[in-house]
């Protein structure tokens, strides 16, 4: 959206401030909230339940207020057109019968190539002898479309997909209407004005009119933004068109892409964040040069995730040629900023600074992960350390707090060590590498693991070591191994033992995992310091359907589990992390998932309170033909058929069971959260890499669907199924959690939970990873490098506050901007808690209460000269207003610029400023 806007204002001079927006399969309050927040005043829509349309005709209400949910002071507000129809086109917006309405499509005329109308009564064209019959009928269904709002001011679009492709069929349109629209306006008796106009056109003239006329209901709650209409908050999912058509099927179609799209997003946010630390403090040539030599493939970057944003894309409802193209641009775009940010790691620790100017010179650092083309996993890169060498690896932490966490590169020997930067030892855990096969299950490499501590927004250099005096070996896990009937080798040099018993446990510090060992599957967690246990009863099943699509989930019936007993299961116990991975037996010779379950051992480490839980999913030839595979997790939690999933990443929505609508009508999009609240107190939270669909079907379930191929269409306009699924990983953080308060939420609440701060740090965690660089050359130990880290911020920031954004936006302007232009953005947001779970124990996490963000001392090196408040899309600095911040008593800060740097930042807010940056070094 800040690309595109500003594209348009620096292109056309144009400002946008009306949303169309009709072919998006359902919508979600966050977007409502996003265009307020840039200026946006107006949206239009169309795709939402047709029992929904049919409820807001009834009383008038398809044009409304959408108001966010936490927000009691109007400020978010911002005006909704609904369409109230089935479709868009033509057929089915000028009113109620689409045959009628058919007959007005002019494009339909022979000639045009267009399909004729499918009700068997044609267009014809419009002339002195009939022109009163038309108009009459036209007008009729524009009197009967009127009935459904309130104001006398009525929008009847005019086109379809992939229309008005030639002069001569745009002529027509004109022609005709116009015959018609003069025949109306000069019969005064017809009482109506008809003419051509723009969406612009028509929001203001139905403003003016609702400044004249009071169209307020008794006792309904409208809005100061626009009076006599009601104020709605919530979102429309799940979709569906006609009678048990429900587009859940999308929020897991393609999940491969799905994956690639969020690694895209959180590459490109810490690469800006990169080249805002680069050009803040190289602002004078030759320095500079890196990041601006970059700039036209951070640009190619964005488009191309903006790109896959297409309610086609991101969606996994477009045709196979299209998905390839969409992975191609988003795999070079992936490439490109790795490259950058192996670079920007030599700028910022100072590494060979002389010649970083030069974008052509090879980087001393490649990425640890790398994708060798668009469409595959991404490979870890394996650690070779000849004896009496080290080689360097590098963390970025694109998080605004200081991680520690317990890190992992891939190694081919497992007598390495890992050293520190100044050169002491650290511990470390060698652990063998698994891979998901019938045969084989060792890969021959090793997974090296340690603690590791880096800076927020910041980088930390480790090196691993082979043969280093003083530098302590890698400890190898020991291994419990229960093979079923094939018996497994053991890798060197670990010790393995058999796994005798039906049930095994893994712990922590923290918490005890139960696994039923003859299936593979994780059964119970107990929590060591309440001893509060919570039966988990993970299932894999594979739902069979006749009739799904990429667009729609039509199942035949419930989900049928999937394992047996007799797979292979291997449980590892080390200093730093327990995992238990299972290949299981199924119906198939070769199972279609295996996975892997891992805890951590560590100090003051988020990670010893999640469960990290990884699939890897392979649906890829015909015996999974018209399958969908779920995970579901049975809970012994009453939720009371209420659960939560996210919109967005941003907020939470409040999701009930509905026993009166089909299977798939319950199915909600989980981009990335996901929870059950229970009567008694407790969570059970599942927080994912990637967008999928959810579930809660019985009381205490919470299923997800990881994956699904289709052979069918299923009549949406794809013309295709599904059958180009790729092997995936769906990563999952699950958390447990006990509310501390004396008076437990209700699930019979009606208003949206929000996540408690463990919880969105978790969430924080595995969508914004830490980036690895592994240096290039060996260095010998006779030869040892200087300690290299870099530490930008002044301090962690409060653990409610998150950077979503701190960027250059117009990098290749930035020499040429004046110093009176703020050429920096940052953008910050203040996550909304359920402050009534508490555990900030070990994690050194502070919240910010009611003080105030200082802009201006945030950074370390930095000299912060001005901070001017501006809207999302960076186009209103000097009209907040617009944006609904004034609104609050509380908000004058955000006029101009702040003179002391202190910034009020209210919770569920995001906030951006202008920044001028100088560097103190």
């Amino acid at each position: 959206m800040m690309e595109g806007n500003m594209w348009l204002k620096d292109t056309i001079g144009v400002i946008p401030k009306n949303a169309w927006a009709i072919d998006p399969f359902g919508y979600s309050s966050t977007m409502a909230y996003l265009l307020r927040r840039m200026g946006f005043e107006n949206m239009l829509i169309q795709r939402t339940h047709y029992e929904v349309k049919k409820e807001l005709a009834l009383h008038q209400n398809l044009e409304y207020i959408w108001r966010q949910s936490w927000d009691a002071e109007e400020t978010t507000d911002i005006f909704v057109h609904m369409m109230p129809f089935y479709s868009y086109d033509i057929p089915h917006t000028c009113g109620p019968e689409p045959a009628v309405c058919c007959q007005f499509d002019f494009a339909r005329t022979p000639g045009f190539f267009y399909e004729a109308c499918p009700w068997r009564i044609n267009p014809v064209e419009t002339d002195s002898n009939n022109v009163r019959e038309r108009a009459l009928l036209l007008l009729d269904q524009y009197k009967k479309k009127s009935t459904l709002y309130r104001t006398n001011t009525l929008l009847i679009p005019l086109g379809d997909d992939f229309r008005y492709v030639s002069v001569d069929e745009a002529e027509a349109q004109f022609r005709n209407y116009q015959l018609i629209f003069d025949y109306i306006n000069s019969n005064p008796d017809l009482k109506a004005e008809a003419k051509f106009g723009t969406l612009e056109d028509y929001f203001q003239t139905l403003r003016s009119e609702a400044e004249r006329i009071n169209f307020s209901r008794a006792g309904e709650v409208g809005s100061r933004e626009v009076e006599g209409f009601p104020s709605l908050s919530g979102d429309f999912f799940t979709y569906a068109d006609r009678e048990k058509d429900y587009w859940s099927g999308y929020y897991v179609s393609r999940p491969f892409f799905k994956a690639v799209d969020r690694v895209l997003e959180e590459t490109l946010r810490s690469s800006e964040i990169m080249m805002a630390l680069l050009l803040g403090y190289c602002q004078r040539l030759p320095c500079a040069k890196l990041p601006i030599s970059f700039a036209h493939k951070f640009t190619a970057a964005r488009r191309n995730l903006a790109l896959f944003q297409h309610h086609d894309g991101v969606t996994g409802t477009a045709k196979d040629h299209v998905v390839v193209d969409y992975g191609g641009r988003m795999h070079t775009s992936l490439h490109d900023l790795q490259i950058f940010m192996a670079k920007a790691v030599e700028a910022l620790l100072n590494i060979r600074h002389e010649k970083v100017g030069k974008s052509t010179q090879p980087s001393l650092f490649e990425p640890a992960k790398l994708r060798s083309r668009y469409d595959v996993q991404p490979m870890y890169k394996t650690i070779t350390v000849l004896e009496g060498s080290v080689q360097s690896v590098i963390f970025f932490n694109p998080l605004e707090q200081t991680r520690d966490e317990v890190v992992m590169v891939v190694v081919d020997n497992p007598s390495m060590c890992v050293l520190y930067s100044n050169w002491s030892s650290v511990t470390s855990q060698v652990v063998p590498e698994w891979q998901h096969g019938k045969d084989g299950l060792f890969t021959g490499r090793h997974r090296l693991y340690w603690q590791a501590s880096v800076p927020p927004m910041g980088l930390q250099t480790y090196y691993v070591a082979n043969g280093f005096v003083g530098c302590e070996k890698a400890r190898p896990s020991k291994l419990k191994v229960h093979s079923g009937s094939k018996p497994l080798p053991c890798p060197q040099p670990y010790v393995c033992s058999k796994l005798e018993e039906s049930m095994a446990e893994v712990r922590n510090q923290h918490q005890t995992l139960t696994f039923d060992v003859k299936k593979g599957m994780l059964q119970k967690l107990k929590v060591h310091k309440d001893g509060t246990e919570t039966i988990i009863g993970e299932e894999i099943g594979i739902y069979s359907t006749w009739e799904s699509g990429a667009y729609l989930f039509k199942p035949n019936g419930e989900a049928e589990p999937i394992i047996r007993e007799g797979g292979m299961m291997i449980i590892s116990e080390g200093l730093l992390v327990n995992e238990a991975f299972s290949f299981p037996k199924t119906l198939w010779s070769k199972s279609p998932v295996s996975h892997s379950t891992r805890i951590f051992n560590g100090e003051d480490m988020l990670q010893k309170f999640l469960i990290e839980k990884e699939y890897h999913v392979e649906l890829l030839d015909h015996d999974f033909n018209d399958k969908e595979l779920i995970v579901r997790f049975k809970t012994d939690i009453d939720n009371g058929h209420v659960f939560y999933t996210d919109l967005n990443g941003f907020q939470m929505s409040r999701r009930e069971t509905y026993k009166k609508i089909p299977l798939q009508g319950n199915y909600y999009p989980m981009p990335s959260h996901a929870f059950l609240h229970g009567s008694d107190g407790r969570r059970f939270s599942v927080h994912s890499r990637q967008s999928l669909g959810a579930a809660s079907l019985k009381n205490g379930w919470l299923e997800i669907m990881v994956d699904r191929r289709l052979t069918r269409d299923d009549g949406r306009g794809l013309g295709q199924g599904v059958l180009d699924n790729r092997p995936i990983n769906v990563l999952f953080h699950i958390l447990t959690e006990t509310n501390k308060s004396s008076t437990p939420i209700p699930t019979s609440l009606s208003l949206p939970l929000n996540p408690s701060l463990l919880s969105h740090l978790v969430g924080a965690h595995i969508n914004y990873p830490m980036h690895a660089f592994i240096g290039k050359p060996e260095e010998t130990s006779s030869q040892l490098p200087p300690p290299k880290h870099f530490s930008p911020l002044a301090a962690s920031l409060p653990c409610d506050v998150h950077i979503v954004s701190f960027k250059v936006p117009r990098p290749l302007k930035f020499s040429q901007l004046s110093s009176d232009y703020p050429r920096f953005l940052l953008i910050l947001r203040r996550r909304g808690l359920d402050s009534s779970y508490c555990r900030k124990g070990g994690l050194n996490c502070t919240t910010l209460g009611d003080r105030q963000i200082n802009v201006f001392s945030m950074f370390k090196d930095f000299a912060v000269l001005d901070a001017k408040a501006t809207s999302l899309n960076l186009l209103h600095d000097d009209d907040m207003e617009r944006l609904g911040y004034y609104e609050h008593p509380h908000r004058k800060d955000l006029g101009g610029g702040t003179r002391d740097g202190h910034v009020l930042l209210l919770p569920m807010e995001l906030q951006a400023y202008k920044l001028e940056l100088r560097s103190n070094l």
